[in-house]
């Protein structure tokens, strides 16, 4: 999930896989959400995928080194207070969404998709 807590948007995709080519494809596509945007700027975890590598792995070095120069990436310290508003908005998923047994992943993506489209329509915002 990417999302910009004070423009009432979010960007939700559904994987059966946490890898880094997962990881890779997912920054693609939302550096493609910003096509005029000069440089991108991301909070984000120390998750173990989230790394240059996750790029050169999964496209050729010229475009590799294209994604990952628009986006200023921003970690969040591991042993910090700090509040994740992905997770804040995960856990919004959660409960308005995701909150039964569905099992089925082609389900998941289009209930996620409808409540993405819901909450993006309202602009809702994380304080």
């Amino acid at each position: 999930m990417a999302c910009e807590p004070l423009a009432g948007k979010r960007y939700v995709k559904i994987t059966e896989t946490k890898t880094k080519k997962d990881w890779a494809v997912f920054i693609k596509e939302v550096s493609a959400l910003y096509p005029s945007a000069d440089k991108i700027t991301l909070v984000m975890d120390n998750y173990n995928t989230h790394n240059p590598s996750s790029f050169y792995e999964t496209f050729s070095p010229e475009e590799s080194k294209k994604i990952w120069d628009r986006f200023e990436f921003i970690r969040t310290p591991k042993h910090g207070s700090w509040l994740n508003i992905a997770e804040t908005e995960l856990s919004v998923t959660q409960t308005q969404c995701l909150n039964r047994r569905i099992d089925n992943i082609d389900i998941v993506k289009s209930e996620v998709d409808k409540w993405q489209e819901n909450r993006n329509n309202k602009n809702a915002k994380i304080d």
